[in-house]
């Protein structure tokens, strides 16, 4: 299951939980992309619950869309992710020191009013 709800005109946020199949990997893709397309300097808050982890046809999907994703990417400054997995917040980490320009600082679902401020610095 996935939301992605525009909030203001350069903050998205997401939220994430279950399995995704190469069908909802394209919808939320498409959903994403869409509605980043006009910000700059964006912030996104992303709240991940019970993480599964996708199937191959997902993944599939997000490897053939990399060049397009890495241009949305660049639309944003910031990512706050919350996530109550552990080892879901320091991948996110490490995904923040490979993508030059963009801040990635993960949470607890307990700091969430943290990620809030974070984001709105």
């Amino acid at each position: 299951m996935f939301n992605i709800t525009l909030k203001g005109a350069n903050r998205l946020d997401i939220e994430f939980s279950g399995q995704l199949d190469s069908d909802d990997m394209k919808a939320m893709l498409d959903e994403l992309v869409k509605k980043s397309e006009s910000m700059n300097n964006g912030r996104m808050l992303y709240r991940i619950g019970e993480f599964d982890w996708p199937t191959l046809g997902a993944i599939g999907v997000e490897l053939s869309r990399l060049p397009e994703l890495f241009r949305m990417i660049r639309r944003f400054d910031k990512v706050a992710v919350i996530a109550e997995q552990g080892w879901v917040r320091t991948a996110s980490k490490l995904e923040g020191a490979l993508i030059p320009g963009l801040d990635i600082k993960a949470f607890e679902p307990a700091q969430e009013s943290e990620a809030q401020a974070w984001l709105a610095r």
